[in-house]
């Protein structure tokens, strides 16, 4: 994609509207909207905006930020056409006023994890699937728990009452250049999954980010509620974003594979999946970032608790899909939809690469279901279990040896500072639960 591409696009299709957006430390999409007449001067990067108004960012005697586009995310959105006029977005960097990188931008960080990884030989591929529920709102329009259907796992119309928004969902995402490999409803009432191509880990954190975007607008175009929450419901499964992800030569070749191995596993893979193993701990923060995050990792819904790997138990952490050649890879299934994908990808690569710099040996793979285990066969096999909250999640985040490294120092302290104060706030505020268990006995 190019400059006058893009401003050719600009005027076959009478886009006035143009967004700039970003992504936050904690995942959350930014954008500024202008106006036709500021389109070229976005294009050149000369927009400015305040980067103290963004949480985790920087002092407001340091605010002057710039946003630099990547051409090559320019599309025009399909729900915002109005009257023959259309809007488009394209998402940028964030740089500072004397050229530089912002090194809390997390897109600017993935991409320096990245270009590490190059200098070892390798570039990452990413495909996630991210689960999401679709609730109807109350006659306020808030948000309910209330689903449109009553069916589960892969169930159809007229059972599935979500099936008509997602299909728009997919047109929507099409339109905008997704390739659409599978969707379907999920186990949970008024759950569903959408699985799109996977992509270089940049673009792949991009896609998700856009994927959540277009989700929950289409969904309020339908009157309802799109979810990412990881456990909106007690007693049912939550949405889980599997990631899947291998590591290519530079020549283009998959250095997971090795046919002469009997999993068809290279030593890069084996290495890549003890360095995972190792530092789960220390990235759950990240990849699972909320209080009610660990609610959706408990036992008994198919979430992984247990920190192990197998070619073929779904309840273990890492789980390696049956494609073979180009498609090897591993399926990490830990994170969920709420993570910051860029941050996210970035701690999971470097964890793997710990991995492969240091010779690592994964333990042998666990091929029972870890759930049926006893707590004295795990520790006998060496299972560990992932955080059980937030806190500890944050406390393993500041003891890994990698973190600092991998996010940079501005990243890693103001998100901990965050999650820190979201754990406090979780801890001292009273709860549905506590009231309805002592309000009348005590």
């Amino acid at each position: 994609m190019t400059r006058d591409h893009i401003m050719a696009t600009i005027k076959e299709k009478n886009v006035n509207f143009f967004r700039l957006q970003f992504v936050d430390i904690f995942g959350f999409m930014k954008n500024i909207a202008i106006p036709r007449s500021q389109i070229e001067k976005a294009l050149d990067g000369k927009i400015m905006f305040d980067g103290s108004s963004i949480e985790g960012f920087v002092r407001i005697n340091e605010s002057d930020m710039y946003l630099k586009p990547d051409y090559n995310t320019f599309v025009v959105l399909p729900w915002r056409e109005k009257d023959g006029r259309n809007a488009a977005r394209i998402i940028c960097d964030v740089y500072k006023p004397d050229g530089t990188p912002f090194v809390g931008c997390p897109r600017n960080n993935l991409k320096r994890v990245m270009d590490e990884a190059k200098k070892l030989g390798f570039t990452m591929n990413v495909g996630t699937e991210c689960e999401f529920f679709l609730f109807r709102r109350d006659q306020d329009g808030r948000p309910t728990t209330i689903t449109d259907d009553v069916t589960g796992y892969f169930d159809v119309e007229p059972d599935d009452g979500g099936i008509e928004c997602r299909r728009k969902i997919i047109e929507t995402l099409e339109a905008m250049g997704f390739e659409i490999e599978a969707s379907h409803h999920e186990v949970a009432e008024g759950q569903h999954e959408i699985n799109f191509k996977y992509a270089d880990a940049v673009t792949a954190a991009d896609n998700t980010i856009t994927y959540k975007w277009v989700v929950r607008s289409i969904a309020a175009e339908f009157g309802l509620h799109a979810t990412f929450m990881p456990k909106p419901i007690f007693g049912i499964n939550g949405s889980g974003m599997h990631t899947n992800q291998s590591l290519f030569n530079l020549d283009g070749t998959n250095a997971f594979f090795d046919e002469k191995d009997p999993l068809q596993l290279s030593g890069v893979a084996y290495r890549y999946i003890a360095g995972i193993l190792k530092n789960a701990r220390g990235f759950a923060a990240v990849t699972n970032p909320l209080v009610n995050s660990y609610k959706r990792l408990v036992a008994g819904y198919e979430a992984p608790v247990y920190v192990a790997w197998s070619a073929s138990n779904r309840s273990a952490l890492i789980r390696i899909p049956a494609s073979r050649g180009l498609g090897t890879r591993t399926e990490v299934r830990c994170p969920d939809p709420t993570c910051n994908p860029y941050l996210a990808f970035a701690m999971m690569l470097n964890s793997g690469l710990d991995g492969v710099k240091n010779n690592l040996a994964p333990p042998p793979s666990t091929d029972v279901d870890i759930f049926e285990m006893t707590a004295a066969e795990k520790v006998a096999a060496g299972i560990a279990s992932m955080p059980a909250n937030l806190y500890e999640a944050v406390q393993e985040l500041k003891a890994n040896p990698i973190a600092r490294e991998t996010l940079g120092s501005h990243i890693f302290e103001k998100y901990i500072e965050g999650k820190e104060k979201e754990w406090d706030e979780y801890r001292i505020a009273v709860t549905d639960w506590e009231l309805n268990t002592y309000l009348r006995r005590y």
